[in-house]
């Protein structure tokens, strides 16, 4: 009985083991980011597909207008969403026109998304937009890989597919530039003032460049060097958000239920 238990275990030690998830090796750090190339030029010549499905050169885009660039993918499950919806809120916000004073360029960084993907998009954003005859001025992309690759080395966005979450990691920000596909500003994270936007597109209207701003970067996905994984930086920051605020209810409750023994001391003291 004894043989048959340690031919048992032998064959236990034996059995290959169970295949574990690789860990991710890139660094947000490293590979995931926005460099600032002000002054520099857009690869016009690259070639997209419009949401019509009609391929486009990004030079002819331009028509004379400074544009404002975003590079997102239009089935990111949180970011590149919230880019283009706090985007869509400055623009609303200030008195020049899309299709008439500059244009807005969206471009997919992920090269298997379609033309009738990017149609839903410009149709969601151009009605939010709200402005009769703007639909000219929304410009919603898709191409190629070799065209993206040329467009995110041209205006320094870093971005790589994360496989363990089965999406891109990536930076949010936009860039405004100037009507000769000049790089002139740029904008990080999210929530772009209004104002900032409107003197930026006055800037790149008269070939004006900007000076260099601040990194202030919200990544869609970040890394936690305790475990090797990657989690949503918005789930973190929602959840930092949640304990802030127990905080603040708990400090609350905690100076409350101090006044109330204080006074029912000074009664009880008052009536002794």
């Amino acid at each position: 009985m004894r043989h048959v238990a340690i031919l048992a275990a032998l064959a236990f030690a034996a059995r290959p083991l169970p295949a574990q998830d690789p860990v991710q090796r890139f660094d947000p750090r490293q590979d995931v980011g926005i460099d600032q190339r002000l002054g520099e030029s857009l690869p016009l010549s690259a070639v997209f597909r419009d949401d019509s499905g009609r391929e486009v050169e990004l030079g002819e885009l331009l028509d004379g207008r400074p544009c404002v660039l975003a590079l997102v993918y239009y089935e990111c499950p949180m970011l590149c969403t919230l880019v283009l919806n706090d985007l869509l809120r400055a623009l609303r916000a200030i008195p020049l026109e899309a299709g008439r004073d500059f244009d807005v360029i969206a471009v997919s960084i992920d090269p298997r998304e379609t033309p009738e993907l990017a149609a839903r998009k410009a149709r969601q954003y151009v009605e939010s937009y709200g402005r009769e005859g703007s639909g000219r001025g929304w410009h919603f992309l898709t191409g190629e890989q070799a065209s993206i690759d040329a467009l995110a080395r041209a205006v320094g966005f870093r971005y790589i597919w994360d496989e363990r979450a089965q999406q891109f990691a990536h930076a949010s920000g936009v860039l405004v530039a100037t009507p000769q596909g000049v790089l002139s500003h740029y904008f990080y994270g999210l929530e772009y003032p209004a104002r900032d936007l409107r003197l930026a597109l006055v800037d790149a209207a008269e070939e004006r460049i900007g000076s260099p701003v601040d990194q202030v970067l919200l990544l869609c996905l970040h890394y936690d060097p305790t475990t090797g994984r990657y989690g949503l930086a918005i789930t973190g920051a929602l959840r930092l958000g949640g304990i802030a605020t127990l905080a603040i209810l708990g400090g609350f409750l905690f100076v409350s239920l101090r006044r109330e023994r204080r006074a029912a001391r000074s009664a009880e003291g008052t009536r002794a």
